[in-house]
């Protein structure tokens, strides 16, 4: 039997919002209540719109229907590649290929021995939810606040909560939070919370830093994404940082048949 170890992510909400705000809720927090802006299809509040420009554009990444990357990995570079609408996706690495073809994902092991990885079943689609920040966070089905300010290192970086209505998701109680510069309107940082990892506080803000991106095809991409530290809601020290190349976006989709589960794979529940 495969062994497989769950991902501390933030995937499995972001793949199911697909559905249509149709009253606004609020959000408790610990100190007070925020009001979430009820948000229409195509009406974003005018930071969000302002961070999106300032990355290309929303009208410039909604014309768009593929996108592809590479991650530079010690063991091996590992490509990802995703029909934006459908989202069906395909991970190809040297040792473990994983996909979801627009119902459900399927693994296939390439190596000798027993697969230690994330589980197939969040990982298909993690690092695209990441790379396609903020853009991602043009989807149907989320609410919008105004968060409070992140301050790092002197600078302050206001801040757009996400979060999702009832029955949105695995997981619609989790939250997330994009901090971007004051000046720039660039993305800078992402917090979110987490809930799939046993004995983990569900409503501490784990972090990661965008602060370095490429440009393709006149939209502002990440080139590395670095994931911090953290402490009460606030990022402490760098960690780990994830460097993307080979970056490839189309107005073109890619044919079904590429993201169809191959004869030795099999599907993940």
């Amino acid at each position: 039997m495969k062994k497989y170890l769950f991902a501390i992510t933030l995937v499995s909400v972001f793949s199911a919002c697909k559905q249509n705000n149709t009253q606004p809720e609020v959000v408790e927090t610990a100190d007070d209540v925020i009001e979430v802006v009820e948000v229409e299809k195509d009406n974003y509040p005018e930071n969000l719109t302002k961070v999106f420009d300032a990355h290309g554009g929303i009208d410039a990444w909604k014309s768009l229907k593929t996108l592809a990357f590479t991650m530079e990995k010690p063991e091996g570079n590992e490509v990802t590649t995703t029909n934006l609408y459908s989202r069906e996706a395909l991970i190809e690495s040297a040792t473990v290929n994983i996909g979801f073809d627009g119902s459900k994902a399927w693994f296939l092991n390439k190596a000798e021995g027993e697969y230690k990885g994330y589980d197939p079943l969040y990982y298909y689609n993690l690092m695209f939810y990441f790379y396609a920040m903020p853009f991602i966070l043009a989807d149907d089905g989320i609410n919008y606040a105004e968060a409070e300010p992140l301050v790092f290192e002197g600078v302050t970086y206001p801040g757009i909560q996400v979060t999702y209505n009832a029955g949105v998701g695995e997981t619609p109680e989790d939250r997330y939070v994009l901090y971007y510069n004051p000046e720039t309107f660039k993305m800078e940082w992402l917090g979110y919370t987490v809930s799939f990892v046993p004995g983990i506080d569900k409503k501490e803000l784990h972090f990661r830093r965008y602060d370095n991106w490429q440009e393709v095809n006149g939209l502002l991409l990440p080139q590395t994404i670095v994931g911090y530290g953290f402490k009460d809601d606030k990022p402490t020290e760098a960690k780990k940082s994830t460097n993307f190349i080979n970056v490839q976006v189309s107005d073109k989709a890619i044919e079904s048949s590429v993201f169809a589960k191959p004869e030795k794979a099999e599907f993940v529940n």
